[in-house]
């Protein structure tokens, strides 16, 4: 439904979107996610008329959007910072764009009310907006981009503004949400987390280009290359030889999964793949740290002569900082990436 075509725009002669290439199909999900300056909230802005491409093409529908302003592409807009209009109630803001589509009073209070019950703010239409919570005002400005019905909704960093909790409960309800109504959905955001929750598909960017697109268990699972892998999460990263089904590494001899690549490579080693083992049957490591993340413990190992490794064990099998282990490999944690080792 929605297509970017060799899209580009440069800030002083700078390429912050680098002819990108994007397909969004009817009914899909996709989050763009990178760093700052990564070039995902240009895109967006460039979607949505109100960043105009220096080169390249957006098509909705097969319409070529070039030339057509912001408020007549069909496309609704939700940022960060959610943009209510503070002197209307509710029912105002949510209204504003049926009313400026015509629809009279009477089918702007229904789609009003409709919406407010979707979004789980149910007789909330006289409320102030200053009476409203973070969460709440979340879910009002939802539901204003919503009403006019658009072909597309685009989301700016939707919930960067709310506390972790409330970002987790919101982020699985958007989801049925957005699956109930069919809606087709670009969204950007630098979480890792919000955005494998929300997404059908995740496009990771890099300096204004797309460094990898695909499921969220595809991207999770093989990074495209070492920048990818780092960024989301793993440190594990690290140039290899590979020879048979054997990967010499500075941490030692790895085992690798049958069919890996020959020759140099660089190879990620996922943290649930890292077991620790008495000292004296594998390679032997110090515990420099340890982070409690929940689900998991995350132990920072520093062996001598090598990087650090990060090991990921259970709350009551963890080591204390300071103690010696011994580390073993799984070969089916050993991910060969593409691309370089990045900085």
């Amino acid at each position: 439904m929605l297509k970017l075509d060799g899209a580009t725009v440069r800030f002083g002669g700078r390429a912050v979107l680098d002819d990108v290439g994007l397909d969004v199909a009817e009914h899909e999900t996709v989050c763009v996610l990178g760093p700052s300056g990564s070039g995902k909230s240009t895109l967006l802005r460039a979607v949505a008329g109100l960043q105009r491409l220096d080169a390249g093409r957006v098509f909705l529908d097969g319409r070529d959007l070039d030339g057509v302003p912001a408020h007549k592409r069909g496309v609704g807009l939700m940022f960060q910072d959610h943009q209510l209009f503070p002197q209307r109630d509710v029912a105002g803001n949510v209204a504003f764009g049926p009313r400026m589509h015509g629809e009279s009073k009477r089918q702007q209070a229904l789609r009003v009310g409709e919406l407010l019950a979707l979004v789980g703010l149910p007789g909330a239409q006289g409320r102030a907006v200053a009476s409203l919570s973070g969460g709440e005002q979340q879910r009002v400005a939802l539901a204003r981009a919503l009403a006019p019905r658009p072909r597309l909704l685009m989301l700016d960093e939707p919930l960067g503004q709310l506390d972790r909790s409330l970002r987790e409960r919101l982020v699985v309800e958007l989801r049925e949400l957005f699956g109930e109504l069919g809606t087709t959905v670009l969204a950007v955001t630098h979480d890792q987390g919000e955005a494998f929750a929300l997404a059908d598909r995740v496009v990771v960017m890099r300096d204004g280009r797309i460094a990898q697109s695909g499921t969220p268990l595809e991207v999770w699972q093989r990074p495209a290359d070492a920048f990818v892998a780092r960024f989301l999460g793993f440190e594990n990263v690290t140039g290899a030889v590979v020879s048979g089904d054997v990967a010499d590494t500075p941490w030692g001899k790895l085992p690798v999964p049958s069919g890996t690549s020959q020759g140099e490579v660089t190879l990620l080693v996922r943290p649930a793949g890292v077991r620790l083992v008495p000292a004296a049957e594998g390679l032997r490591c110090a515990v420099a740290a340890r982070t409690f993340r929940g689900t998991h413990v995350a132990v920072r190992l520093q062996p001598e002569g090598a990087p650090r490794i990060e090991a990921a064990c259970a709350l009551r099998d963890a080591p204390g900082v300071g103690e010696e282990v011994g580390v073993a490999f799984d070969a089916a944690d050993v991910v060969v990436l593409g691309g370089t080792q990045g900085p």
